[in-house]
């Protein structure tokens, strides 16, 4: 049997992506219906958007790598860390991404692109220094995941109705503060429109994050599955989850707008009520799953106790 297989399509993943697509395509339809009542300039919002669309679509990896200080490294200066996205890549039968490194001290891992074919990882410097290889060979391996089942994709063309709703927010807003038209009936139309769009939002963040939790699970359990090591993994988590609760909050601030990439999330230890709303599950609901999954593969180790 060969190892193509460990990353092979997720039918649970696939079936959740496409209802969360289908349940936002709905949305979106009522949305435009909406405007078009209410607004004759709808149109320019929404090539706009689109504009947006496409430009994250395309230049995904070369803003996330910009913005998290990244950059690519050649096998000379991090032979290990190319060695072992070259032996997973073989494992799962997909193309090598672009690897790079970030030069930042909190722990984590993303990966970024449109497909296989064009994808970036990264890993920070304070992920490399803190794990152990079996460990680090786990979490590029979940990375290398969301690479082969495009989630990258699937959430960028997700966000759309949200950037839309996002935008009509600030048109409506900023074109009756400088047009100064007071009358009721205007200012009953830019009502209507602030509360429209502002409910789309809403609704679309909350469908994006629970698609966004249901992929990082299934990550972990195709990372599990291909190296064979779900206690390894664990263990990582364990230690990145510790250690991101002790980074600074001033530190975190700037890492979060990426939050959906992140191998995990860069949340403070106070952050209760964001977790609720979080792109990732708990540690303990993915801890459960790799316990789950270890036993099923007869792993010596149980993940839950491991590091």
């Amino acid at each position: 049997m060969q190892m193509q297989s460990r990353f092979r399509s997720d039918r649970r993943l696939t079936a959740r992506m496409g209802v969360t697509l289908f349940l936002l395509g709905l949305l979106y339809v009522g949305f435009v219906a909406a405007l078009i009542v209410l607004l004759k300039s709808w149109v320019l919002v929404a090539v706009i958007a689109a504009a947006m669309l496409a430009a994250q679509y395309w230049f995904s990896d070369r803003v996330a790598l910009y913005a998290m200080h990244g950059r690519v490294v050649e096998r000379e200066e991090y032979p290990e860390l190319h060695g072992v996205v070259d032996r997973l890549c073989a494992q799962a039968d997909m193309p090598k991404p672009v690897v790079a490194v970030s030069s930042m001290d909190m722990p984590n891992a993303f990966a970024t692109g449109r497909n296989p074919d064009h994808a970036v990882v990264c890993v920070t410097t304070g992920l490399l220094r803190r794990l152990e290889p079996a460990e680090l060979e786990g979490v590029l391996a979940h990375e290398l995941s969301h690479v082969a089942h495009k989630d990258v994709a699937v959430i960028t063309v997700a966000s759309f109705l949200g950037v839309i709703a996002g935008l009509m927010v600030r048109f409506a807003f900023y074109s009756q503060l400088f047009r100064g038209r007071k009358d009721q009936n205007t200012m009953a139309v830019f009502a209507a429109v602030m509360g429209v769009s502002a409910a789309v939002y809403a609704i679309s963040f909350l469908l994006i994050r629970a698609l966004s939790r249901y992929r990082e699970l299934a990550a972990d359990r195709a990372a599990a599955q291909l190296t064979g090591r779900p206690s390894a993994l664990a263990s990582a988590l364990t230690k990145v989850c510790g250690d991101i609760a002790r980074i600074p909050m001033k530190d975190l601030r700037t890492a979060q707008a990426f939050n959906a990439f992140y191998f995990t999330p860069a949340l403070g230890s106070g952050a209760a009520f964001s977790r609720l709303l979080s792109t990732h599950p708990s540690l303990e609901q993915r801890l459960d799953q790799l316990g789950r999954i270890s036993t099923e593969l007869g792993e010596a180790a149980a993940p839950g106790k491991a590091g």
